[in-house]
C-alpha cells in the first residue's frame, strides 16, 4: 500500500526562492545564522514527498560530507528534528533507522563522508537523485570529480551549503568561478536574510563583532576567511586594515632597491608552492609590493614572472635551502638564480626555533609595513590563516602548522628576519653626509 503523501507547506525566506525550481546545481553560501542547511533540509522532505507523485518511485539521496567520522557530525539529526516538526511519521512514509531514514515509496537518506568511497564504490549512488554537500567548503577537488558524474539519474540534482573559505576552494571555483556548470543557481544568505533569526544568535553575533571583530566578516557576514582565530598576524593584519596601511596604490620607489623574498618551493603538483613577496625597504616603511605563488613550476618560471612584472632587477633573497643543491640536477636555486642574472642572498639558518623567530620578528616589525591591497591579497591571506598547531590535552603548542599558508608565510618571515633598521645618524654625520654630497669635503 502505497503511504499517504499530503501536501506540506514550509515557510521558505526570500533569499532562497530561486532554489526552488528544478535546477541540475542549487549553491548557498553565506555567514552563520543565514539558514542555509535549515533551508537544504526542508528541501530534502519536501522533494522525498512529492517525488512518488513525480516518478513513481521514491526518492534516493546522499548527505555528504568530505569526512564523516560518525552520524554525530551529518545532517541527519536535522532532519530527523523537522519530521518531527512536521508531524510525518510511519503513516507518511518515513521511517528513522540507526544509519538511514526511508522516505516515501521505497526512498531513502543515507549520510556518507566522500573520503569513505572510492572510484568502483561510488558507484553505488548512480540511482541517487539528490546530493546534498555539507559544509561543501571542505569537499576537495578529487571528490568533486567522483561524485558529479555518479549523480545521474534523470532529474538529479546537487546541492550545497557553505560558508565561503578562499577563492581557491574547489566548491567556490565550480559553482562562481568564471565557468559554472550548465543550469546552475547560487544565492548568498546572510543572518540578515533569515526572518527567523533568533535572539540569542543576535547576541553571538554582536558578541563576535565586538570581541573578535578580525573575524566577523567571514563568520556573520559570509566573506571569505582573511584571518582565523588563533592565527600568528591575525590582530596586526587588522590594526593594518584599521590604520590604512592595506593601500589601494603603492609607489614604487625608483631610487631604492627592490627586494624578492623567496619560500622555496618544487617541481610537480604535489610539490609545495613557491613563495614570492616584492619588497622595498623605503625610510623606515617596509613596502610590500607584490605576493607571487605558484605550484609544480620550475625556476626559470618563477624568474620569468619577475621580470615580466618589472622586477627583473631585484635582490632575491633565499633561505637556507637555496644553496643546497637539487638532487636530480646537482644545481642549486641559488646558482641557478646567479646565472639568471639575479644578484642572491642565502640567509643562513637560524637553527632550533627558526620558525618562532621568524614570527615574532614578523610580529615587531608589523606597524612599519605598508601593503598593496591587490597586490598582496593571496599573501595576506596564507599569513591570516597561518596559524599554531595545539596539543589539546595538554593545553601546548606545537609550532606552526604546516599547510597551504605555510609557505607565504615562511618567505614573510625571512623578510622580517633579513629587515635592519636605518641607522639614525648623529647631527655630526649629518653635517659630514651633506658637506660631502655638495663636494665641500
Amino acid at each position: 500500500m502505497a503511504p499517504l503523501t499530503r501536501n506540506l507547506r514550509i515557510p521558505t525566506a526570500e533569499v532562497f526562492k530561486p532554489l526552488l525550481e528544478p535546477h541540475r546545481y542549487k549553491g548557498a553560501h553565506g555567514g552563520r545564522g543565514g539558514g542555509k542547511s535549515n533551508f537544504f533540509g526542508d528541501l530534502i522532505i519536501s522533494d522525498s514527498l512529492a517525488e512518488p507523485g513525480i516518478t513513481g518511485e521514491g526518492l534516493r539521496t546522499v548527505c555528504v560530507r568530505e569526512v564523516q567520522k560518525d552520524l554525530t557530525q551529518s545532517s541527519k539529526l536535522l532532519i530527523e528534528d523537522k519530521l518531527s516538526r512536521y508531524k510525518l511519521g510511519l503513516a507518511d512514509g518515513f521511517k528513522i533507522f540507526d544509519d538511514c531514514i526511508e522516505t516515501p515509496r521505497d526512498g531513502l537518506i543515507i549520510f556518507k563522508g566522500m573520503t569513505d568511497y572510492s572510484s568502483e564504490s561510488i558507484k553505488s549512488l548512480e540511482n541517487f537523485k539528490r546530493a546534498w554537500l555539507e559544509e561543501a567548503h571542505t569537499i576537495s577537488s578529487a571528490s568533486l570529480t567522483l561524485l558529479r558524474p555518479t549523480i545521474r539519474a534523470p532529474g538529479s540534482q546537487i546541492l550545497a551549503s557553505w560558508n565561503r573559505r578562499r577563492k581557491k576552494d574547489p566548491i567556490d571555483v565550480l559553482l562562481t568561478g568564471q565557468l559554472p556548470p550548465t543550469d546552475t543557481v547560487v544565492v548568498k544568505a546572510n543572518w540578515r536574510d533569515n526572518p527567523w533569526f533568533p535572539q540569542e544568535l543576535e547576541q553571538e553575533r554582536l558578541d563576535c563583532m565586538r570581541i573578535e571583530p578580525e573575524l566577523y566578516p567571514h563568520v556573520w557576514e559570509g566573506d571569505y576567511a582573511m584571518s582565523i582565530s588563533g592565527a600568528y598576524y591575525t590582530r596586526h593584519l587588522v590594526d593594518a586594515q584599521r590604520d590604512g596601511r592595506i593601500v589601494d596604490f603603492l609607489a614604487r620607489d625608483p631610487h631604492m632597491s627592490l627586494r624578492a623574498y623567496w619560500d622555496i618551493g618544487g617541481t610537480g603538483l604535489k610539490a609545495d608552492a613557491c613563495a614570492i613577496w616584492v619588497v622595498q625597504f623605503v625610510g623606515r616603511e617596509i613596502r610590500l609590493l607584490e605576493y607571487y605563488e605558484a605550484i609544480g613550476q620550475e625556476l626559470g618560471f618563477h624568474a620569468d614572472w619577475l621580470r615580466t612584472n618589472g622586477y627583473g632587477g631585484a635582490y632575491c633573497i633565499l633561505p637556507h635551502d637555496g644553496a643546497t643543491g637539487d638532487k636530480v640536477f646537482a644545481t642549486s636555486y641559488e646558482s641557478a638564480l646567479r646565472k639568471a642574472g639575479f644578484a642572491v642572498k642565502v640567509v643562513p639558518n637560524q637553527g632550533k626555533g627558526a620558525a618562532r623567530q621568524r614570527i615574532e620578528a614578523a610580529k615587531r616589525h608589523f606597524p612599519k609595513m605598508i601593503f598593496h591591497a591587490g597586490k598582496t591579497q593571496g599573501g595576506r591571506e596564507s599569513l591570516g590563516w597561518y596559524h599554531e598547531v595545539k596539543d589539546e590535552k595538554r593545553d601546548v603548542g606545537l609550532g606552526p602548522e604546516h599547510d597551504w599558508s605555510s609557505n607565504a608565510a615562511d618567505a614573510f618571515g625571512l623578510m622580517a628576519i633579513d629587515y635592519r633598521e636605518p641607522q639614525v645618524l648623529s647631527s655630526r654625520h649629518r653635517e659630514l653626509q651633506r658637506r660631502t654630497v655638495k663636494g665641500i669635503v
